[in-house]
């Protein structure tokens, strides 16, 4: 079947080819289940105009860097027709005003300006996908973290901004319409949370939206063109946040359609999250919403030598997935079905294009600098000091292509085809998440009969039994804290591995009063002295944090102690320490830490010194045994010479054996 479908598309690509004006390029569309080296899972009800978009708005870069793309089958071919053949109907392009130095020297990232998006454009519009313009309204990168205005506008006055802003798009805009560009969408601004052009007053936000708006409304309607005008937001796990500056917009009258989200599972929260969000803007605000960006690494490798944004450890970035080409394509789907659930139109991939150039082992700074393939280059400095200035470079974003760092697409491309009927695979595991057990000491060792196995196909996860290696496990002193890699093998064959921590547990309660709730600490005062205690928030006078327990005798002795009861021990031998710094003290003083079980009081007497030089105690051997219940007191007692004080923290309580 598969096979079939890929020859129909040739014959389709001869025909775009040979005879100019037969039309856009339509890649027959599934109508049933395929079979793929990935499984999908359908999404039932999924429309076949949702948005199934990607940004590949470097790919001339790579392409001039002396990169390629080829097919599914290995053969070269223009990356647009590869990304259609994969079922992509939208392709998304970033738009810089400027992005070059004064002698014509590219910032990077693609070098993308108008002319960028001209060139990638047509190819996109040759092959039947729609184009989504993101305009930055900066001459560089523009996020929450940085949104600057470009070279042209830094010394205008407000009042002439807000008339660049309508110029440039109008004349942008125009240029890639009249060059043949099929444009959908036009995006006014990037991420624009916290401001946009230098600007991060509301008000003049909101102005230079509307006057963005419109020059995307005057230009569609000279040019007879149907294009929706979307605004762009982050940090989509406050929904608060994204929900006041839509009010905001409301308020202000700003001109739009769609609302783009950044949604990144690694950084925006879950799935459950980013369905709400999209939810509660449809039903409040009567807009369109799509997630403007969207990735996920097929691999924890590095392709070009610049080290990448997001490693993709197994099950470090989003529970159920690892760093693999199956969990690319699972959360990409899942992403979409989630979205559509709430309503969204659609998914933008970020881009998936974006390969490394050169070889992991070289040094390909020339590339990047020469033809901007990398994130940055030494270019942008002057332009942006703090980020690119100091961390300009390669592709930190390699891992997260859905294409290899040949050039090579991934099977998890097409996700975007497989969406409406699904795919079907070989079933197999996807990965084993890494295992991670922890003892505490004094405890017995006893290792799992099975662990977790994640599948292509997520129905089939279980639980598989295992076989650890007996003389590592014997290896494992559970008397001593340490840690421990253990070999073990699944019912199949397959290798794992676990790693083993013996840790010191602490049973004291709110150990270093940091919790606002310190209700289990009881300060006893022994007499009536002047001085007094209190829960002091100052780091500088805390072992560890920021709170400690302060006193000062004032002008007469002071005679308190501080405790806690500790419930639900085990029998056994336990270690109790303490950590107390001060000062002012005669050697009259009596300083004890001590501990009172069944059998009486250990105590462990010392004397502070001066400011910062922590004291230790310690009292080892303390034994807790069937008579006590499970229960003792461990405190610290201070009888302090007029004028001295002090501060304690870090009361620690552990099983040693």
């Amino acid at each position: 079947m598969r096979k079939k479908i890929f020859s129909l598309g040739l014959v389709l690509s001869l025909c775009v080819g040979l005879l100019a004006g037969c039309g856009e390029y339509s890649y027959p569309a599934p109508t049933e289940s395929e079979e793929s080296e990935v499984y999908v899972e359908p999404i039932e009800g999924i429309a076949d105009d949702f948005y199934r978009g990607v940004d590949a708005s470097a790919v001339s870069s790579i392409e001039k860097s002396g990169a390629k793309y080829y097919d599914f089958d290995g053969k070269e071919q223009d990356v647009f027709k590869t990304l259609a053949d994969a079922g992509v109907n939208y392709v998304r392009l970033r738009v810089w005003n400027d992005p070059y130095d004064k002698d014509g020297n590219g910032y990077g990232g693609g070098n993308c300006d108008t002319e960028n998006a001209i060139e990638l454009g047509k190819r996109a519009t040759k092959y039947g996908m729609k184009v989504l313009i993101d305009y930055h309204y900066s001459d560089f990168w523009a996020d929450p973290n940085k949104q600057m205005a470009p070279k042209e506008w830094a010394h205008l006055t407000f009042e002439d901004k807000t008339q660049a802003i309508y110029d440039f798009t109008v004349d942008s805009l125009t240029q890639i319409t009249d060059a043949g560009v099929d444009v959908g969408m036009v995006q006014i601004g990037n991420e624009i949370n916290y401001g946009m052009s230098g600007e991060t007053d509301k008000e003049r936000i909101d102005t230079l939206l509307i006057q963005a708006s419109k020059g995307v409304r005057d230009t569609a309607t000279s040019k007879s063109k149907d294009i929706k005008v979307a605004v762009h937001f982050t940090n989509i796990n406050n929904e608060g946040e994204v929900d006041g500056l839509l009010e905001d917009l409301e308020s202000a009258g700003v001109d739009y359609d769609a609302v783009g989200l950044s949604y990144y599972t690694y950084w925006h929260g879950s799935l459950e999250n980013m369905n709400s969000t999209v939810k509660s803007i449809i039903e409040k605000y009567g807009k369109e919403v799509f997630i403007a960006e969207t990735s996920y690494p097929y691999t924890s490798e590095d392709g070009d030598g610049f080290s990448n944004s997001v490693e993709g450890l197994q099950g470090d970035l989003y529970d159920g997935y690892a760093a693999t080409v199956q969990s690319q394509a699972a959360i990409v789907r899942d992403v979409c079905a989630s979205a559509n659930d709430a309503g969204a139109k659609g998914v933008f991939y970020w881009e998936a294009t974006w390969i490394p150039v050169g070889d992991a082992s070289a040094d390909n700074s020339k590339l990047w600098e020469e033809f901007g393939s990398g994130w940055a280059s030494s270019y942008a400095g002057k332009y942006d000091p703090e980020d690119a200035g100091k961390y300009y470079g390669g592709d930190a974003w390699d891992n997260q292509a859905m294409f290899d760092f040949t050039g090579h697409p991934l099977a998890s491309l097409n996700v975007w085809r497989y969406l409406k009927y699904g795919s079907a695979s070989e079933s197999g595991v996807d990965f084993v998440p890494e295992v991670g057990i922890e003892f505490g000491v004094g405890k017995s060792i006893d290792m799992p009969t099975a662990i977790p196995v994640i599948y292509k196909n997520r129905a089939e996860n279980q639980d598989v039994p295992v076989t650890w290696d007996e003389a590592s496990v014997s290896a494992i002193d559970p008397n001593i804290g340490g840690e421990y890699d253990i070999n073990g093998t699944l019912e199949d064959g397959t290798e794992v591995s676990a790693h083993v921590k013996v840790t010191e547990i602490n049973y004291m309660d709110n150990f270093s009063f940091e919790e606002d709730n310190r209700s289990m600490w009881k300060v006893i005062y022994n007499t009536s002295a002047s001085g007094y205690t209190d829960y002091q928030k100052k780091e500088g006078d805390a072992y560890s944090g920021e709170m400690a327990l302060h006193w000062w005798s004032g002008d007469s002795d002071m005679d308190f102690a501080v405790e806690q009861e500790v419930t639900d021990l085990e029998p056994g031998t336990y270690k109790l320490q303490a950590f107390s710094q001060g000062g002012d003290y005669d050697g009259s003083e009596k300083l004890e830490l001590y501990v009172v079980t069944s059998a009486g009081e250990q105590n462990c007497p010392f004397t502070l010194t001066s400011y910062a030089d922590w004291q230790n105690p310690v009292i080892d051997n303390i034994k807790v045994t069937d008579a006590d219940a499970g229960k003792i007191t461990v405190g610290v007692r201070y009888k302090c010479p007029v004028g001295s004080w002090g501060t304690l923290d870090d009361i620690i309580l552990n099983m040693i054996s």
